[in-house]
């Protein structure tokens, strides 16, 4: 079945870097648009950044912009999310999601940034 599966959160200092990792299976990852989202606590969760299947098309929520690349691997089935210049107000969980018919999302990864 389908499974994302994140990794690479952390405690990092506000101006840190942390590199988040999406695994993908259960699916043809290639074929697939993905998706990074956050929740923040006691806040719903938004969207951050979106990349295409062959990784040539990515979009930026305004809050991300500047500071964070998504990437990915297609050999590898993984998607990437690199974040620069950490604040304290991107603490939240990180999931990333795709559509296979449905909506797929995986348990998260949480990143918490130090003031």
């Amino acid at each position: 079945q389908v499974q994302l599966v994140e990794s690479g959160g952390g405690l990092v200092e506000s101006g840190g870097s942390l590199l988040l990792s999406c695994k993908g299976s259960g699916f043809k990852f290639g074929y697939y648009a993905i998706e990074w989202y956050r929740q923040a606590p006691g806040q719903e969760r938004s969207w951050v950044a979106t990349i295409g299947n062959e990784g040539r098309s990515t979009t930026y929520a305004d809050s991300a912009k500047g500071r964070f690349t998504i990437s990915r691997d297609n050999a590898e089935a993984t998607a990437y999310l690199q974040m620069n210049s950490l604040k304290p107000e991107d603490t939240a969980v990180y999931f990333c999601h795709v559509v296979v018919n449905t909506d797929y999302w995986g348990k998260g990864t949480l990143v918490t940034v130090s003031s």
